[in-house]
């Protein structure tokens, strides 16, 4: 995996060192003597890790991390101190200014490395999904997700996996500053119970389990649908550090070592709960702005713009495995006398009601979309011609012998809907394309409704 890391340090040769590690792992190596470079470079070159020097006469290297982390531009750029501070108040000082990890000099190699891909595998995904946001944002269909350090960190669920009782009392004593709920498991098994059953936020796994390896666990919740999501801090001793390192490597975000320090734990604890948050949330816009951008938002049916390009996977897939393919062109009767005579609220009831009727009635593998106005169609794959004569008569059924539930005077209306259909198969399904089927299945809806409506034409069949 490659990734641009960008060193700061204001003494040449720590410059230097770092830059040659860094490149024999084959990194990319943007270096800077100070802050304002430090920050200059940021901007310019969108480095995927800063490995940032703490103290550099100036502008530290807690001030560069918070102006790293307060620019929304930036801020999702992980950010690693490396320093000769020890004391546990310098870490949690330059954690809560931003940073996603605080090294000592001299740098072990092995934790630099496994913390440098850990944190490029997180920025890369932040970045894909930033980028799908982005898209939704300038289609007018998403709003932007604010920024990590904007992301609250309380209230938060977490899972601890620890059979040492005066660990875990001491981990959950410390997440209730936040108000977070914490779970406190013994076993692997009770917490895959657990995480089947409950939303985590984050979950801190011991590496000391007294009959478990906690490595193999934290490679199977990085396996399971349910957890892959889920930050992990491992939690291990001094002599941890490669097995430390090898949990980085399988997806473990982040690590602490006993003794435990509260605050420490705390300020660790609030980092990977802001970047989930902020991963959920562009997740969750991305997600909304795709339906939003690809289904109708009255009927909650897929768009014209689905359905074309569905359709013509549809045709695709019905040429490799040789199978037929019915399409039905469905139109509302009289719509326009609809909302003449009841008003556009009864008409979109209707609207919503038809929808409703004709997905239930349909396969799950079926698809329905909505055209425009009061025009709909639906894919059968591999239907043959008697199953799709059947399908269109129950579906005109479906809907005409039974009123539709809506505010007009009496609570309910009557409506009808006509329908033309196409079978495609054998050798013209290798000829045809998506416009010509739309055009051929519109002649048969033209035949249903200019001969009495509240009927079923399909080519080549004529009235069923």
């Amino acid at each position: 995996m490659t990734a641009r890391v960008l060193v700061v340090d204001d003494i040449l040769p720590n410059v230097k060192l770092l830059e040659a590690k860094l490149m024999a792992e084959y990194y990319e190596v943007v270096t800077a003597l100070n802050g304002p470079e430090a920050l200059k470079k940021v901007a310019e070159n969108n480095p995927d890790v800063v490995l940032l020097d703490v103290m550099m006469p100036g502008m530290d290297g807690f001030e560069v991390c918070r102006k790293i982390k307060d620019n929304p531009v930036t801020a999702h750029v992980p950010v690693v101190m490396v320093t000769a501070l020890t004391d546990v108040e310098d870490r949690v000082r330059g954690l809560e200014s931003g940073a996603d990890d605080f090294l000592s000099k001299p740098v072990n190699d092995v934790a630099l490395m496994a913390r440098v891909r850990s944190l490029v595998r997180l920025k890369m995904t932040v970045d894909e999904w930033k980028a799908r946001e982005s898209t939704a944002s300038q289609l007018g269909v998403a709003d932007g997700a604010s920024s990590v350090m904007q992301q609250p960190v309380d209230h938060a669920r977490i899972l601890i996996l620890e059979d040492m009782a005066f660990e875990s009392d001491k981990i959950r004593d410390t997440m209730l500053r936040d108000q977070n709920t914490t779970t406190v498991v013994q076993t692997g098994m009770e917490a895959m119970k657990e995480i089947s059953a409950n939303d985590f936020d984050l979950i801190f796994l011991s590496l000391n389990l007294k009959n478990e390896d906690g490595i193999r666990f934290c490679s199977h919740l990085r396996s399971n649908e349910r957890s892959r999501a889920i930050p992990v801090i491992l939690i291990g001793n001094e002599d941890d550090m490669e097995r430390i390192a090898h949990g980085l490597e399988i997806g473990a975000y982040d690590y602490l070592l006993r003794p435990l320090d509260k605050n420490e734990m705390l300020a660790r604890c609030r980092t990977q709960i802001r970047r989930k948050r902020f991963q959920d949330k562009l997740r969750a816009n991305y997600e909304i702005s795709l339906s939003m951008a690809l289904t109708d938002a009255l009927t909650g049916l897929y768009n014209r713009r689905y359905f074309e390009v569905h359709m013509q996977k549809m045709l695709q897939s019905a040429r490799e495995n040789h199978k037929p393919l019915g399409f039905l062109y469905m139109d509302i009767d009289h719509f326009k006398s609809v909302n003449d005579t009841h008003g556009h609220q009864v008409g979109d009831e209707i609207l919503k009601g038809f929808a409703a009727r004709v997905k239930d009635a349909l396969r799950s593998f079926d698809l329905v979309a909505r055209l425009g106005g009061e025009e709909f169609v639906a894919i059968l794959p591999d239907t043959t011609p008697d199953v799709a004569y059947a399908v269109a008569e129950r579906l005109r059924k479906v809907v005409a012998d039974t009123p539709f539930p809506c505010s007009a005077e009496g609570g309910v209306l009557t409506v009808t809907s006509s329908f033309g259909g196409v079978v495609l198969q054998g050798e013209e399904l290798n000829r045809v394309a998506v416009p010509d089927v739309i055009q051929r299945a519109d002649v048969q809806l033209y035949e249903a409704k200019h001969n009495g409506r509240n009927c079923v034409y399909f080519e080549g069949k004529g009235r069923l």
